[in-house]
């Protein structure tokens, strides 16, 4: 303890970070605003056009959840909330091929599922953090965000073979902004490389723009017979909404543990460790509740989304304010189907080339991770963990049958890769001998949920055993 240094709020910024983006103006925080929705936009308009919910109602969910979640979390995490991915396996399972009529009962399943975030959530707040997250140390959860990462990589390279020269000028338009551009240019380039391949695209003739032309200006989002609350009636089916519920909880499972992988890149990601302040049980409430509040209205369940925190890396632009902006313009964006369809209608190689880059930066965040807390692969266990994670987790999601089902007495359970593999280095985690350490403590003994950012020294030993200990 000797070695320790406590540090105030702010004097361990990061490098060339901006933690207030008001001292940029308003101008440039609209754009940082605008950059962080069209980030959020291909995969959270890829899930409802999978499942076929609403894109509409998935915009003002998406924003309105991001919201809830800010409020929850104290304004302080830069995170998005968009639609999961995860939920697909459950949609598909319920309503195969996007019936009307089943979906809300599908959607019935994902609402009940927000539950488990609850319990989760209080366990954080009963036990703290420092016994929690000693199940979830940097070698568990560093390879879970690799493996997010690259699971996701599949869909933005198959975007891109619909036309490579567009989804290259998307990344070329990146990196060039990132690495050659002078100021406001350097801090958007993710919202240049959708605008400079979108306008690419539509020169190639790569775009119909005839739903755009059919659509309304202004419309309600959210229709009531897409709702939970129009199952309640004369034709309620009891019995599939009971399937549907034990169908899918299990999914948030997998969802938990990723949201607590998303929360560590995050933290690593800015420099604050947002695990200890404001909290996961306040992060983990705020996803939960968000995805419960999206499904009854016909939604996508919502995930913090490794979309933005990519651009979190890229532009280096940490104010949450900037994220709130970007919930805001996809609240107001929902009630126009008009640019719904400019949104729909955009081409999957100009998605695939963005999401490349973006996916990238979701596993270098987890190498980062790995890296930053010293984790020691000259020990066995720590090779092994990072080997079941990655390999349970890539090699199911990329198998033949996509995941790991279970029979259970007829009523068959599907488990993702990413569940998999995450509950197997959480289980070794814990058996195998030889760990460096077990929780993630806050910077001095008694400090507590409102003391400044709880940052810990960057430099010299660490001030506790875990590893996690210094994001």
């Amino acid at each position: 303890m000797a070695d320790e240094k406590v540090l105030t709020m702010g004097a361990d910024d990061a490098p060339d970070a901006i933690y207030d983006a008001r001292k940029l103006g308003a101008p440039k925080m609209v754009l940082f605003g605008f950059q962080h929705m069209f980030a959020m936009f291909g995969a959270t308009i890829l899930v409802p056009a999978l499942t076929g919910l609403s894109v509409s109602a998935t915009l003002l969910f998406a924003g309105l959840g991001t919201l809830l979640f800010h409020v929850l979390a104290k304004g302080k995490v830069p995170a998005f909330l968009g639609s999961s991915f995860a939920f697909i396996a459950g949609y598909a399972a319920i309503a195969p091929a996007g019936e009307p009529e089943l979906l809300p009962y599908a959607c019935l399943g994902v609402a009940c599922s927000g539950l488990l975030y609850f319990i989760l959530a209080a366990l954080f707040r009963v036990f703290g953090p420092t016994r929690v997250m000693r199940f979830f140390p940097p070698v568990v959860t560093g390879p879970i965000v690799i493996a997010i990462g690259l699971i996701l990589a599949s869909s933005a390279i198959a975007n891109c073979e619909t036309n490579w020269l567009v989804a290259l000028i998307a990344i070329a338009t990146i990196v060039i902004c990132n690495i050659w551009g002078r100021g406001m240019v350097r801090i958007i380039p993710i919202l240049l490389g959708v605008v400079v391949s979108y306008v690419a695209a539509a020169l190639l003739g790569e775009c119909d723009f005839t739903a755009v032309a059919e659509a309304d200006w202004i419309g309600l989002p959210v229709l009531w017979d897409n709702t939970v609350f129009s199952l309640f009636g004369a034709g309620f089916d009891s019995g599939l909404a009971i399937t549907a519920i034990i169908t899918i909880m299990p999914i948030a499972l997998a969802t938990m543990i990723e949201h607590i992988g998303d929360m560590s890149a995050i933290s690593f990601t800015c420099n604050r460790n947002y695990i200890v302040n404001p909290g996961l049980h306040r992060t983990l409430l705020g996803d939960g509740i968000a995805t419960m509040l999206a499904s009854l209205f016909g939604a996508p369940a919502n995930t913090t989304y490794g979309e933005n925190t990519g651009v979190l890396a890229l532009t280096r632009v940490f104010d949450p304010r900037v994220v709130r902006l970007a919930a805001c313009f996809a609240i107001l964006f929902s009630f126009c189907p008009k640019f719904a369809a400019v949104i729909a209608v955009m081409p999957a190689c100009v998605i695939g080339g963005v999401s490349l880059v973006l996916y990238g930066m979701i596993s270098s965040v987890g190498i980062r991770n790995l890296v930053e807390n010293h984790v020691d692969f000259m020990k066995s266990r720590n090779i092994l963990i990072t080997a079941l994670i990655l390999v349970l987790s890539i090699g199911i999601a990329y198998s033949a049958a996509g995941a790991i089902v279970f029979d259970f007495g007829g009523l068959a359970i599907s488990f993702s890769g990413l569940a998999v593999g995450s509950v197997a280095g959480i289980v070794l985690n814990i058996i195998l001998p030889g760990k460096d350490g077990d929780g993630i403590e806050p910077t001095h003994p008694g400090a507590d949920d409102d003391e400044a950012d709880r940052h810990y020294p960057l430099e010299g030993p660490a001030p506790y055993e875990d590893e996690l200990a210094r994001p």
